[in-house]
């Protein structure tokens, strides 16, 4: 997530999830009878926090929605579709282009049967679709299998079979292969589902050999189990940026000389003025961290999120931000009311002690707004999106803490007065600065509600010319060449000043190949999707060579190259972020084409198998009906892993050749991922 500050200093990069088994949804199921003749299939689900379920019918080229499926029936037959029962969420997804629903925490999907009479049998499963912020299950199913008999007018049960499933197939331990077991079964796993020119190669080998775990040997080059979340540091850092612009406003700059001297001044004891100051810089932390706690609290974390993808939202706050930016630009003041203000400095001024100081800087919260008010709304907003309780809170402690800093360190030093810079026209430079990135920022949040509403309106060479213009027009004002109302009439431009120009006007240049197609992955966080751009001269030139596993690996042998395995999903939001941001690299799109097989594997690939194959999973026995549940299986016996995107490189004998690698947009990392297996393969030969 990429932020205003973070825009200013370049980006931030990801921590990569590493390969393991991914266990966030729990499902139970009962046979719920609803009177002599009808009955519920009923299937609910505990979801771990930040994960998500995706609910029933969400169309074609979404995420992998929730059905029922039935193997098998007698004496019963099937009333209506597959009921989504609770709270759903409702959001439009950018990358898919279409509304999805989901649930979190708890999910509930009913299906009702009616019995015919007589002895009756159901055999089937729930088949689902989980995700979290950065990778998806394959599609999961939920077994179920009820019997019994229903009698003339009265169909109650008499025998019923309860199968608790667990998402990911329970697969906590490391895997057992089914070749070792069934081998009859594995080898039916191979198929012919090549692509291109790959139709005429056959496997040499039993595919067995290849189907071997490695778990073992990713761990010993390296292969870790989680890691540690820098979102939090990310959102300090943020807040903390943004407590610095704030502090150069002309609502705030003025009053640290006149504070700090207040302090300095009222007491004959030196310390005890040092003392007050670092109360009132402690106090302004008390004051924006409780903002920040209470706007969770009010709304709730979940809320705040399902409001930042919200559509209706969006255009609301789009609203707001180029309100705000026609204030910065001195088309009028965004102001409190007056008598608030007036009302605590008077309380402050009849009180003494600590809480005359809490009253003094909450007194500054409230004149100050005209300036922090836009970039706290802009923080909130995009925090609120983590689903964090503390993300709120969190930003503004970075965003105070900047903000009290000066108070406290100029009672301590008050020398450093003296060579404070003085208030004036540059204060104004960069509050219309703001402005202008604020109106940039709005587009953004207009954007998401045009690809909602599909108005398109804002297709991505529309977004991209309006941003073009913005950062020329910044450059130019930066450059003097722009006035507005409370702008002096110094013509004269400084270095800084200069080099910003020159920044806001490169950047605007970096923009204008954009509209012929060109990726620009500095913005490719806030422009709409590729897909909506009309005139495109950019081709993707990664393609997979084989969507088979066998067949791929042959090929790869007789033409002696080492493999990339590309585990991935028509529904995985993140493997298509991985393929923008990252696959359209000149480097890696180089040594993927010229140095690697790619095999993609689509977990989610609907094509049935011949026959259904039934394998014996850690225990338990599974039927794998479609190519997806081949290759889901395949990664979760070979590699001990069930989310995407997953990437691994292999040599000709299916043994890694280095530690695999998950969604993260580090391109260098991602390129030393690639080096450093081509390396390994050539010291195996």
């Amino acid at each position: 997530m990429r932020k205003i500050i973070s825009f200013l200093l370049l980006s931030f990069a990801v921590y990569a999830l590493q390969a393991q088994i991914k266990d966030p949804v729990k499902f139970k199921t009962e046979l719920t009878p609803l009177s002599d003749t009808e009955a519920e299939v009923v299937f609910t689900a505990t979801i771990d926090k930040g994960w998500h379920v995706y609910s029933t019918d969400l169309g074609d080229g979404g995420p992998i929605s929730a059905t029922f499926n039935v193997d098998n029936k007698s004496g019963v037959e099937l009333v209506g579709k597959l009921k989504p029962v609770g709270k759903e969420v409702s959001t439009f997804d950018k990358l898919f282009e279409m509304k999805v629903r989901y649930f979190e925490n708890t999910a509930k999907f009913v299906q009702k049967v009616k019995f015919t009479g007589g002895a009756y049998a159901i055999e089937g499963y729930l088949e689902y679709g989980a995700c979290d912020d950065e990778s998806c299950l394959p599609p999961t199913q939920v077994p179920f299998k009820y019997s019994g008999v229903a009698k003339a007018g009265n169909a109650a049960a008499t025998k019923t079979e309860q199968p608790e499933q667990k998402a990911a197939d329970k697969q906590k331990e490391e895997p057992v292969p089914a070749a070792a077991k069934d081998s009859s079964a594995m080898m039916e796993l191979v198929s012919a589902t090549t692509t291109e020119a790959a139709t005429d190669i056959q496997p040499a080998v039993a595919s067995g050999d290849l189907w071997k775990p490695v778990i073992s040997d990713l761990q010993a080059l390296g292969e870790e189990h989680g890691q540690e979340d820098m979102s939090w540091i990310y959102i300090f850092i943020t807040g903390f940026l943004g407590g610095l612009l704030a502090l150069f406003t002309p609502c705030v700059w003025p009053i640290i000389p006149m504070t700090v001297s207040f302090f300095l001044k009222r007491s004959k004891d030196k310390k005890k003025g040092i003392r007050d100051a670092w109360t009132y810089g402690a106090s302004i932390i008390v004051i924006y961290v409780a903002l920040g706690l209470a706007i969770t609290l009010i709304f709730g974390a979940s809320a705040l999120n399902a409001l930042s993808t919200n559509a209706i939202f969006n255009i609301l706050f789009f609203l707001m931000l180029v309100i705000f930016a026609a204030s910065f630009f001195g088309a009028f003041e965004i102001r409190l009311p007056s008598k608030w203000g007036n009302a605590v400095d008077s309380k402050a001024e009849s009180t003494t002690g600590l809480l005359s100081i809490f009253l003094m800087a909450f007194t500054l919260s409230l004149v100050s707004f005209s300036c922090t008010g836009p970039i706290i709304g802009f923080l909130l907003v995009q925090v609120s999106t983590t689903g964090s309780v503390v993300a709120p809170a969190i930003g503004m402690l970075g965003f105070a803490i900047a903000l009290a800093l000066p108070f406290t360190l100029f009672a301590l030093f008050p020398s450093w007065l003296k060579s404070m810079p003085k208030s004036g026209g540059w204060m104004n430079v960069i509050k219309v600065t703001l402005g202008f990135l604020e109106l940039a920022f709005a587009l953004k949040f207009l954007s998401v509600a045009d690809l909602a509403y599909g108005w398109r309106l804002l297709d991505r060479e529309t977004f991209l010319a309006l941003w073009i213009v913005i950062f020329a027009l910044l450059g130019f004002y930066l450059l003097g060449k722009i006035k507005f109302p409370h702008d002096d009439d110094d013509n004269k431009v400084g270095v800084t000043r200069f080099f910003m120009a020159l920044i806001s006007l490169a950047f605007a240049v970096y923009m204008v190949p954009g509209l012929w197609g060109a990726p620009l992955k500095a913005v490719s966080a806030f422009a709409p999707p590729m897909q909506t751009q009309d005139f495109n001269l950019h081709k993707n030139d990664v393609h997979a060579k084989f969507d088979d596993y066998d067949l791929g690996m042959e090929y790869a042998r007789l033409n002696g190259k080492p493999v990339m395995l590309d585990f991935t999903g028509y529904g995985c939001v993140n493997c298509r972020k991985m393929e923008a941001a990252v696959w359209t690299d000149p480097k890696v799109s180089d040594l993927i084409n010229n140095d690697y097989v790619l095999i993609t594997l689509y977990v989610d690939n609907k094509t049935p198998l011949t026959e259904p194959v039934k394998i014996i999973e850690n225990g338990t026995e599974r039927t794998l009906r479609t190519v997806g549940d081949k290759w889901s299986y395949l990664q979760r016996v070979k590699f001990g892993a069930n989310a995407q995107p997953f990437y691994v490189l292999l040599d000709n004998q299916g043994k890694p050749l280095n530690k695999s690698y998950a969604y993260n947009e580090d391109i260098p990392k991602y390129i030393e991922f690639l080096q450093t297996g081509l390396e390994n393969y050539k010291k195996g030969k």
